[in-house]
């Protein structure tokens, strides 16, 4: 008799796969790629996907039967397999845990998995099965249900296609998913009927409506927007602000034809009733960096282009795009943060219409699952994926081009939880498993791509100059000591910076500042005994956040509403030091209180449509002042912003980081790129305590060379990437003393058998999050050594340090290239 059995990825932190028994007819239906239902352990269900179909038995245990096949096809493909398989072995995790990192949750129900009711939704209970109306009857009553609970209101096992189906009929929905039904994003205008654009017109028009003095004075003051701000359009919300006036009024005046109101919809997942409405014309410069790239695709797999800010890399980008759709293959476009999407699709939805597909984290289960099936199915709806790093997993088949954006930026680099891969990287290997080419782009390349440029293993196309010829900003150096010193400051702003800022809001252009720092202000801490408040769970001080009055801890999350007095002496003298986004925000609003403010940060964006209501607002004019952290400096494209502010340059210089100084010339370059990028010439100011530093210095001459230069030298003096690779490994526990000892015996071990450079154990600046000890031990790999085998030697060393008893509640995680 012929046993059938497959193996099977679960999606858990273990470094194996699990064997099931399979029926002959299901070895015959089941392909590799496709979901199964599983038991695990005593009583848990999980979705699992069907890695290998042999006949050979598991030695160690008698394995349990498969409960349910939910595909009928596989929905990953063998090329995200090796992919899956390559960043287990290459970033040190498990292939489960990759398997939970790919798939949206929608495709992962498991025993634990909470479902609740979509209460919104009507139902029609005829079209509902038996077993889903049962369940549904028992979401009228309870507010959620677990899968288990599910199991037993049926009484039955395979109750997950149920679920499933109940889901798909849109009357369910995943706990943890954002409750928020999809809705483009609608905005209201206004314009006058062209009817009344004569003088003669206006008048007669004026008179008929002087019985009627609301509607005549809702008119007035739109006449007075037109008159200041020419060409800017109107929103209807800013119009009845202005007028103190209400919606009724409007409507009236809408109805009478003396006004009309028009809609800007920024649909991002349907873009159904898009047709291309533009062709791509490349400048001369451009069409050179474009057939130079193609000239590098026949020799090499990997180019950079290198391009200064607004050199219009994003048209060349387009043009590499189109050819590839010509030829029947699908593009990956890859973003290093959500806010940039909007920007993008917008722009190249005037290009290809209704082939773009969008792919990440802000959206719900839903919609991710929506654009998985269509990419699956190289549907004519995703043949340009756009996306953050998630969007490297998705089912590729056909993939012809990747594109990675800003290729520089530290958030294409997973740091939490596993599996801690870099999207540039993983987009390399890939391009080769699809035989994809990859262009990477940016105005500041990372120190380790540009060095595989100079050493022929990528090839290199560069853009020099600014599109249509506009110039690069001029930037100017604000020494903080000497105006303190000279009393020339108002709260955090120079004389300098404020009369530029000025100058800038008369020339109704708009103005970008940047502080890397959210909240109102680091420190709160009393004058009298020196107290300040620290996080009860971490080793930091708690940030002070005025506009909710408290005090919150950015690592674990803990606040506490502002203390009226020392906690520590009584005393009421309580002051902040430092300052943060949100400080900024209300020293702009005293300074400039007729003028519109908006912040950027963490705190501004965490709804699903954060990023895209103040990059909206900002783009159509409604803010003067965009005031924001890191989130300002990656590829935004404003034609009117005319002057930046970086507020300190300093406190991006100093941290405890071998990367400090590249990532402070490229945040600071980066941010200076958003300033004059249309006909007007741009400006900068960087207040700075030390204007000589030689990385400032490199800002302002735009010397990216020069710094690259400095940097690689200090790398090869210190041990760092590019002539070295780290493994970082990382070890948590709350008791400090038996955490010591476990660090000290895994160095001592680490040393013993691996004869290269080891860090450590350190305690980092930071020693303690959530109640946990925190030590680090950094493993420096030499380039002319087999990183294969260093990364063997360190999971035999770990597999031992595991199976030593006081050591087993150590909590130890591995972060290979960290950033």
């Amino acid at each position: 008799m012929h046993l059938f059995f497959v193996d099977v990825i679960l999606p858990v932190a273990l470094n194996q796969t699990f064997t099931y028994q399979i029926s002959e007819a299901e070895y015959n239906f089941i392909q590799k790629g496709c979901r199964v239902v599983v038991p695990f352990g005593k009583s848990k269900v999980y979705t699992g996907l069907a890695y290998n179909l042999h006949q050979t038995p598991p030695i160690l245990y008698t394995p349990k039967e498969i409960i349910q096949i939910l595909d009928v096809s596989p929905i990953v493909l063998k090329p995200q397999l090796d992919l899956w398989q390559w960043m287990s072995n290459y970033y040190m995790c498990s292939l489960g845990e990759v398997f939970r990192a790919a798939l949206p949750n929608h495709f992962l129900l498991e025993s634990e998995s909470m479902v609740k009711r979509k209460s919104w939704v009507e139902v029609n209970e005829h079209e509902l099965s038996d077993d889903e109306f049962l369940v549904y009857q028992a979401l009228l009553i309870q507010s959620s249900l677990s899968v288990k609970e599910v199991a037993q209101i049926l009484n039955k096992k395979k109750v997950i296609p149920v679920i499933e189906k109940l889901i798909q009929k849109d009357i369910l929905q995943l706990e943890d998913e954002i409750v928020q039904k999809y809705k483009p994003k609608e905005v209201k205008y206004i314009r006058l009927n062209p009817d009344f654009d004569s003088e003669k017109e206006l008048t007669n028009l004026l008179n008929q409506l002087g019985k009627s003095p609301k509607q005549r004075d809702l008119l007035l003051h739109f006449f007075q927007w037109k008159a200041v701000e020419l060409q800017k359009p109107l929103s209807a919300k800013n119009l009845l602000e202005r007028a103190n006036g209400s919606s009724g009024i409007l409507k009236s005046l809408i109805d009478k034809n003396i006004l009309q109101a028009y809609f800007l919809i920024e649909d991002r997942t349907d873009f159904s009733s898009d047709e291309p409405t533009k062709t791509i014309l490349l400048s001369e410069k451009q069409n050179i960096a474009f057939e130079e790239i193609q000239e590098v695709f026949k020799t090499k797999d990997t180019c950079l282009l290198f391009g200064v800010t607004s050199s219009g890399k994003t048209e060349v980008y387009v043009k590499l795009i189109q050819e590839q759709l010509t030829l029947g293959n699908q593009v990956l476009f890859l973003l290093p943060e959500i806010a940039l999407t909007t920007q993008l699709v917008s722009r190249l939805r005037l290009f290809f219409g209704n082939t773009i597909a969008v792919f990440h984290s802000k959206y719900s289960a839903n919609e991710r699952v929506e654009v998985w099936n269509q990419v699956l199915e190289k549907s004519d709806k995703a043949q340009v994926i756009i996306g953050a790093r998630s969007a490297i997993f998705l089912p590729f088949s056909n993939l012809g081009l990747i594109i990675v954006d800003e290729e520089h930026e530290a958030t294409f680099k997973q740091s939490d939880p596993a599996p801690r891969y870099h999207a540039r990287d993983s987009a390399a290997v890939l391009g080769q498993f699809l035989k994809a080419k990859l262009l990477l782009g940016s105005a500041t390349p990372s120190i380790e791509t540009f060095y595989n440029t100079q050493n022929n293993k990528y090839g290199l196309v560069q853009m020099t100059e600014r599109y249509g010829n506009a110039v690069l900003p001029d930037i100017s150096l604000v020494d903080l000591k000497d105006k303190y010193f000279r009393k020339q400051m108002v709260g955090h702003f120079s004389h300098e910076l404020i009369h530029e800022i000025a100058a800038a809001l008369n020339r109704k252009e708009q103005v970008i500042l940047f502080q890397n720092r959210r909240g109102y202000a680091p420190v709160l801490e009393c004058t009298t005994c020196g107290h300040v408040p620290q996080c009860p769970q971490c080793d930091v001080s708690l940030t002070f956040h005025k506009f909710k009055n408290q005090l919150r801890c950015h690592y674990c999350g803990h606040s506490i509403a502002k203390p009226s007095h020392c906690h520590a002496c009584s005393s009421v003298d309580l002051t902040t030091k430092g300052f943060g986004t949100e400080q900024i925000e209300i020293e702009l609003a005293s300074l400039f209180p007729t003028h519109k403010i908006a912040r950027m940060d963490y705190d501004t964006t965490r709804g699903k449509d954060g990023y895209d209501n103040i990059l909206d607002r900002f783009q159509n004019r409604s803010v003067d002042i965009l005031v924001g952290t890191q989130m300002l400096a990656k590829g935004l494209d404003f034609e009117h912003v005319s002057l930046v502010g970086i507020l300190n340059a300093d406190n991006m210089l100093y941290h405890p980081d071998f990367r400090a100084y590249e990532r402070s010339f490229q945040m600071m370059t980066q941010v200076s790129g958003r300033a004059g990028r249309s006909t007007q010439k741009g400006k900068v100011i960087i207040q700075t305590y030390n204007p000589s530093h030689s990385i400032i210095e490199k800002v302002v001459q735009n010397d990216y060379l020069g710094m690259f230069e400095e940097q690689l030298h200090e790398r090869y003096l210190f041990q760092y990437p590019p002539y070295y690779r780290l493994v970082k490994i990382t070890l948590r526990h709350k008791d400090f003393e038996k955490l010591r000892d476990a660090a000290n015996w895994l160095n001592q071990m680490i040393r013993a058998q691996l004869p290269i450079p080891i860090l450590g154990p350190e305690e980092p600046a930071i020693n303690r999050i959530r109640n946990l000890y925190i030590r680090e031990i950094i493993v420096k790999i030499p380039a002319d050594q087999s990183v294969g085998n260093v990364k063997n030697k360190l999971r035999r060393i770990l597999a031992s340090f595991d199976a030593v008893s006081q050591f087993k509640s150590i909590r130890v995680t591995l972060n290979v290239d960290v950033y």
